[in-house]
């Protein structure tokens, strides 16, 4: 396991919540019963900005809604995967390019090329878990 791979490091996933300020999610819908979407909305209640990325649409969550990680101009802090773990690789090169953070593959994304890639971009890669569980439970 690379050194930025912090999955199971629960302090490093902790600073790394609390640290962070913006959040492009990656693979959000607009639809409320999705989990990109209710895991976006609790994020944003939770003080951070989102960032929705989906070429579906125009906003979500009453923001603009980028077609990819290359339309933000903004830092991003973590970029929050919602994607088939077959499209997690696409999603990293972009994070990388973007200058993102973090990778954070959400909960059945395991994809350990991609987060290879990623780590050893420099980027920190979650995988495999919730942004809204570790936040609840590690932040509250």
């Amino acid at each position: 396991m690379h050194p930025n791979d912090i999955s199971t490091q629960t302090e490093a996933i902790r600073s790394l919540l609390q640290q962070a300020r913006t959040i492009a999610v990656v693979g959000i819908s607009a639809k409320p019963e999705r989990p990109s979407h209710e895991v976006a909305h609790y994020l944003q209640r939770a003080g951070y900005t989102i960032i929705p990325v989906n070429p579906a649409y125009e906003e979500v969550l009453g923001q603009k809604c980028y077609p990819s990680l290359h339309a933000v101009s903004e830092k991003i802090d973590i970029v929050d995967v919602f994607r088939k773990p077959a499209e997690a690789m696409a999603v990293v090169e972009e994070a990388i390019a973007a200058g993102a953070a973090c990778v954070w593959m959400q909960l059945g994304v395991v994809a350990p090329e991609a987060a290879a890639k990623a780590a050893a971009a420099g980027l920190k890669v979650v995988s495999d878990r919730c942004t809204k569980i570790e936040h609840r439970r590690l932040i509250g």
